[in-house]
């Protein structure tokens, strides 16, 4: 009979042995971060507006683990969850469902009204799951560009400078002026999602944030999000306003050597999202420029809310990539 249960850290082993297929930096991430953070105890007893860490829940088949799930809250008043990782043995989709049913309904329980995944395209099989069997609908894609060779763009350093918390609300107005209209329900954010957290420190990942201001006006048009999971591999998102196209080539540019700062050797990406204004543009763009695309993923959810207008539409155990860090197969 199985069982759910939280994630204990006497579970490391069965643990490691089932993510042992992903890269060594990946694994060891990801261990430590699941494992390791003295929190995690004392976190599933708050509420869920007050939870900051990702939660983690095994399945249990005769004390054998079968599968694995890392749900993260996303600080907003609206109270939304997403789904970061997703473990389970090779084309055993009842334990997937029966993993990925049971965090949305407790979270929904906890007050949730959204949970959210990112799913690569890759796994048609299961995109069919979470949308027939877990009630998910989809969205749109993300897509993550290697960038090939870093861009020579000469940029103006007074352009840029560190985010501060009172900068919040304008980064929300700007995002969500950039999200399509029929988006905006789902995935529109508040100006707290964006403000630094008290618990940065706690988080298994790093993140350096900018914003880009026009020299003269000094109205802010963009912000830089520059995101690491390994010290290894950088993921730079962009926000922008609609009505400025940003010079995406000195962005990156600015980005690079701000990377540089903390080290010489690392590979760049930067995201691309189509369910912005922008997002065919930058697509476009990168193509272009000769980024190769290694990742293309398919935005889910389960929410109380709805969308207006519809978009088109290896080794033993199979996972599910979380938007944090990057598990790009061959890479």
């Amino acid at each position: 009979m199985s069982k759910i249960r939280k994630l204990y850290y006497f579970d490391k082993k069965s643990t490691q042995e089932m993510i042992s297929f992903l890269n060594n930096s990946a694994n060891d991430t990801y261990i430590n971060h699941i494992m390791f953070n003295p929190f995690i105890p004392l976190h599933h007893l708050l509420p869920l507006k007050l939870k900051f860490l990702p939660e983690s829940y095994v399945l249990k088949d005769k004390k054998v683990i079968k599968g694995l799930i890392t749900v993260a809250p996303i600080r907003c008043r609206q109270k939304k969850v997403e789904i970061q990782k997703l473990f389970f043995e090779e084309n055993c989709y009842d334990v997937a469902t029966e993993l990925v049913q049971f965090a949305v309904s407790k979270y929904k329980a906890m007050g949730a009204i959204s949970v959210l995944v990112k799913v690569d395209d890759y796994l048609p099989d299961l995109l069919t799951m979470f949308v027939s069997k877990c009630g998910f609908s989809q969205i749109s894609y993300e897509k993550l560009w290697r960038v090939e060779h870093f861009p020579g763009e000469k940029y103006d350093k007074k352009e840029f400078r560190p985010f501060k918390n009172s900068d919040s609300q304008v980064v929300a107005t700007l995002y969500n002026e950039s999200l399509l209209p029929h988006f905006r329900p789902l995935l529109g954010r508040e100006a707290g999602e964006f403000r630094e957290s008290i618990f940065k420190g706690l988080s298994y990942y790093s993140e350096y944030k900018y914003i880009i201001e026009d020299r003269k006006t000094k109205n802010v048009t963009g912000c830089v999000n520059i995101q690491t999971s390994d010290n290894e591999n950088y993921i730079v998102d962009v926000i922008q306003s609609s009505w400025i196209d940003l010079d995406i080539n000195s962005i990156l540019a600015f980005a690079s050597d701000q990377i540089k700062k903390r080290n010489k050797k690392f590979g760049l990406f930067v995201r691309s999202k189509k369910y912005t204004n922008s997002g065919e543009r930058y697509e476009q763009r990168f193509i272009d420029e000769g980024f190769k695309c290694v990742q293309n993923q398919v935005v889910l959810t389960n929410s109380s809310a709805r969308v207006l207008k519809e978009s088109s539409p290896s080794g033993r155990f199979m996972a599910l990539s979380g938007s944090y860090g990057i598990n790009v197969p061959g890479y």
